[in-house]
């Protein structure tokens, strides 16, 4: 484990909705809101939020599961997706629900937004938190979501391949929010199974307000579209998404 991806990032913690966990704070501009994926914030996702850093954003990484800096490996990753599974904080199996977790990242939304002021802020989520933006959207200060490869609930099935991990209200405060002008930005490689029929879902929600990155898939490992398989075109399009969307 090297914690040196985290230099110079202010640790804190929040506790709202009964649920507490730590941040990374760093940088200034606009605030991003930027959830891991499984296993937690590797050294990947950290230079993926430096690069925000460095492009003028305010960057606030939760730390949801993991150990911060820690590199990826397979008991690594088993473990902590064990923690995802066994969690009550997010919904893994059941359908048209909204995971707990995202009124606490709400909170943590509310309360950048509050001290920065602005257009609105930004969020990303990735893999098992890749919808966890669409969740956030319910408010109106949430003005760029960004999904990258969502991938709750698991896929098990045609049912829950297509589920978007929201309750039937937020589903259509996200309608609202779409017909109002506020687009979403999804990424995803092709052959990326975890990710279902998401794609398709999004589009019968929100129509054009949903704007598809989809990858050829090189190998069957492609999965991490901003991280472990970075693609650097997709790095610069979600950039480029935030620059316009809060600058």
């Amino acid at each position: 484990m090297s914690t040196d991806v985290l230099s110079g990032w202010l640790k804190s913690s929040l506790t709202a909705a009964s649920i507490t966990h730590d941040t990374y704070r760093k940088g200034s501009g606009p605030g991003i809101i930027v959830v891991h994926e499984i296993p937690g914030i590797t050294p990947a996702v950290a230079k993926f939020a430096n690069d925000l850093v460095d492009a003028g954003f305010t960057v606030v990484m939760p730390d949801l599961i993991g150990v911060p800096g820690k590199v990826p490996s397979r008991g690594y990753m088993l473990s902590s997706m064990s923690k995802v599974c066994i969690s009550k904080e997010f919904t893994n199996l059941a359908l048209n629900k909204t995971s707990p977790v995202i009124a606490w990242l709400r909170a943590v939304g509310r309360q950048l937004h509050n001290e920065l002021g602005g257009k609105g802020i930004g969020a990303l989520g990735m893999c098992f938190s890749g919808g966890f933006a669409l969740g956030m959207m319910v408010d109106d200060h949430l003005i760029a979501p960004v999904l990258s490869q969502p991938s709750l609930p698991f896929n098990i099935g045609k049912k829950s391949a297509a589920d978007l991990n929201l309750s039937t209200d937020d589903q259509a405060a996200i309608v609202r929010r779409a017909q109002g002008g506020c687009e979403v930005l999804g990424l995803r490689f092709t052959g990326d199974k975890l990710v279902g029929d998401r794609f398709a879902s999004l589009r019968t929600l929100i129509g054009d307000a949903f704007i598809a990155v989809e990858l050829p898939s090189q190998s069957k490992k492609d999965h991490s579209v901003l991280t472990e398989q970075r693609d650097e075109p997709s790095v610069q399009r979600v950039i480029s998404f935030f620059n316009e969307k809060l600058k």
